[in-house]
């Protein structure tokens, strides 16, 4: 409360203490009224003395808080003289910057103007001495131009072959150190048997007797065989074996079975040889729908069409330099999804792809044609998707790729093909080929001498180096391979290196 509510009530309880006295006054008589005005005059030195002690603290309040005031005053004068004399600080130290950089901006004006005057100097003694150069040459300005700017060109362009090597080895490397580990990785994941198998067709027999049971009388038998099965029976001087030859696999395993079985049974007769055969066709058959299924099942590609699972099982029958190619296509098909999912690429259309690559070895003594452009007309013919014809009409790059699948797919045909064990040829044909090799890269201008190395897997080609410079060593290199691919047949991949060799000779005398 303050001091002056203080006094308003002692005004009012002076007030109604009177009013009380006057009342009693006229109620009690005198007597009251003199107790009363006593009462009122203690109540009133009370009141009074209760004024002043509050108008003291007010007082006091009053001068608390303006001593408070100023000193906070004080404080705010005291700061701001504070920050004025920083600020003043800094704007000198501003000052003086701005000086010192006025009088660097006026030694660089003038070293600029030392500098133009030099270079003016420079000019015209580069002129006199262009001038006495052609004094001395004999030769105009523009032709001594024309010689400088040759002899620049000619080193640009030793330089580009150099950069060019460089970023070429350094691209390789790290290409092949990722690949190297992304095929290894796949390789790895996929570990398979790898045991070369050529198709039989050659039947063993308990003894030479059996031929002549085989042939029968006036070779009625074996005409009927042949007849029957659609092969020819070769009877030699093999001693306890005949030979069963046909282009058709299938047909040749079929014949290879009936021949077996009819030794076994040792009736050998027309009409036995026409129901043995009958038999023999059911079991392949089914051992055709049943290695479909399986490897459609081991590739993991379901939901194909009934012709393509059955020519799959066909390639159970089929060889390819000694590899089995339904074992080839269900690995190819494991590798590529193994790639496709290190690459980030499409891992189930990668899977089908490789199951089907080859699937034109099924049918590709019936129909003309590669077996990459047969096996993608198939895909479109059962209602496969485009990108998976794609993909095998160009493993063998007879159409352009289109898609990672693709070379996904390439790769893990390469893979699967070049494996220690997967594959062998015969010697004629691993002659015929490396000779093959070796004129075609002689074919090419500037080629002193090719050396096919590595079972074939590398040619070495050495050129004559005044003919052959760096960069077109490059280029030739580039060449011989894509014609090894367009013209060629191999298995795996051929490394094409080019050397180019300069020696200079002198004798001491």
């Amino acid at each position: 409360m303050t001091g002056y509510a203080v006094i308003i009530a002692a005004v009012f309880a002076l007030a109604l203490g009177l009013a009380v006295g006057y009342g009693l006054s006229h109620l009690t008589g005198q007597g009251w009224i003199r107790r009363a005005r006593q009462e009122a005059q203690r109540l009133l030195e009370e009141a009074e003395g209760q004024a002043r002690d509050v108008i003291l603290a007010a007082r006091d309040e009053a001068v608390q808080v303006r001593n408070d005031a100023q000193a906070e005053v004080s404080r705010w004068r005291t700061n701001l003289r504070r920050e004025e004399e920083r600020l003043q600080a800094r704007r000198e130290k501003l000052d003086q910057r701005q000086e010192a950089l006025d009088k660097r901006e006026q030694g660089l004006s003038k070293r600029q103007s030392a500098l133009d005057r030099q270079r003016n100097e420079v000019e015209q003694l580069q002129e006199e001495r262009l001038k006495a150069l052609a004094q001395v040459a004999a030769m105009t300005r523009e032709e001594a131009k024309q010689e400088l700017l040759a002899a620049v060109r000619e080193e640009a362009r030793q330089d580009v072959v150099r950069i060019i090597r460089e970023i070429e080895q350094e691209a390789k490397e790290e290409g092949e150190r990722r690949a190297r580990k992304i095929l290894t990785v796949a390789i790895q994941r996929m570990a398979s048997e790898q045991v070369a198998e050529l198709t039989v067709s050659s039947v063993d027999l308990p003894s030479d007797d059996m031929k002549g049971r085989i042939i029968g009388r006036g070779g009625r038998n074996i005409r009927s065989f042949e007849q029957a099965a659609g092969v020819d029976v070769v009877v030699d001087d093999t001693p306890e074996a005949i030979t069963i030859s046909c282009f058709d696999p299938v047909r040749r395993e079929i014949a290879r079975r009936a021949m077996d079985r009819l030794i076994t049974d040792g009736r050998i007769h027309p009409g036995r040889i026409e129901k043995v055969l009958a038999d023999a066709r059911k079991e392949v058959e089914q051992t055709i729908r049943e290695e479909g299924e399986r490897a459609v099942y081991e590739a993991g590609v379901p939901s194909l069409h009934p012709e393509l699972v059955k020519l799959l099982g066909k390639l159970r029958f089929r060889t390819s330099y000694g590899q089995n190619q339904h074992a080839h296509a269900i690995e190819t098909a494991k590798l590529s999804a193994m790639i496709a999912a290190e690459l980030g690429a499409n891992v189930e259309l990668a899977r089908t792809c490789g199951l089907l690559h080859d699937i034109g070895k099924a049918v590709d003594f019936e129909v003309e044609g590669t077996h990459a452009l047969i096996g993608a007309e198939l895909c479109r013919r059962y209602g496969l998707p485009e990108e998976v014809a794609q993909c095998v009409a160009s493993h063998h790059h007879e159409a352009e790729q289109h898609t990672i699948e693709a070379v996904i797919v390439e790769a893990a045909d390469a893979i699967s093909g070049a494996r220690p064990g997967a594959r062998r040829e015969s010697l004629d044909h691993y002659i015929k080929r490396i000779r093959a090799l070796e004129d075609l890269a002689s074919s090419f201008p500037g080629v002193s001498e090719t050396y096919a190395i590595q079972a074939g897997r590398e040619i070495r080609i050495i050129v004559r180096p005044e003919e052959i410079d760096d960069l077109t060593a490059i280029e030739l290199s580039r060449d011989i391979a894509r014609k090894i691919e367009e013209g060629m047949e191999y298995p795996g991949q051929i490394k094409v290196t080019v050397i180019r060799e300069t020696r200079a000779v002198d004798y001491a005398k």
